[in-house]
């Protein structure tokens, strides 16, 4: 026989899961989406940054000038994407953004840093979803292999050194570091 939890929180019980939410788009635009990131995002080919940026433009996404976008990178809904000026993004990134994600100008997102919009609420048997923005502001790095999470904002100039966990905002100019990040 099972022991209930020390702390008292329900088991997830996933045999009733619904993950109904607005998506943003049709399911055609979706599938359209994927294809295309098969196609020219995941391959590690030398297709142009330019053209990954003309294809997030044509699926919603607002991008300034001077933007890169290495191969391998991961957005989920580009109609819920705003990038600044003259930002890099770096091989293997993940944006997972069922939530918008707005990244400012003058920002490095490096090697498989994953900024991640969406969680679930681990307190509820139902484990219902969480959406909440992510804001990464003007002039900010996300170092390699770091975690952003739902309704975090990295502040001007900061840096999130690399392999960093970050649950709670980052002010501007700080350095943060760790798991949890401070």
């Amino acid at each position: 026989m099972s022991q209930p939890p020390a702390n008292n929180r329900p088991l997830i019980q996933l045999t009733g899961y619904r993950a109904n939410f607005d998506r943003g788009a049709s399911a055609l635009v979706e599938a359209a989406w994927v294809l295309c990131k098969f196609c020219f995002f995941f391959p590690r080919l030398p297709f142009p940054s330019a053209w990954r940026v003309w294809l997030l433009r044509r699926f919603g996404a607002a991008i300034g000038r001077g933007v890169v976008i290495r191969a391998a990178v991961n957005v989920t809904h580009p109609w819920r994407l705003a990038i600044g000026d003259h930002v890099w993004i770096g091989e293997e990134v993940w944006i997972h953004n069922l939530a918008p994600v707005t990244i400012g100008s003058n920002v490095c997102l490096s090697q498989r840093a994953f900024l991640c919009a969406a969680s679930h609420d681990f307190r509820r048997e139902s484990f219902d979803l969480v959406l909440k923005p992510i804001v990464v502001e003007s002039h900010a790095w996300v170092a390699a292999g770091s975690l952003v999470l739902p309704g975090v904002t990295v502040g001007e100039g900061a840096l999130v050194c690399g392999g960093s966990v970050v649950c709670q905002d980052v002010p501007p100019r700080a350095s943060v570091r760790g798991n949890p990040a401070e």
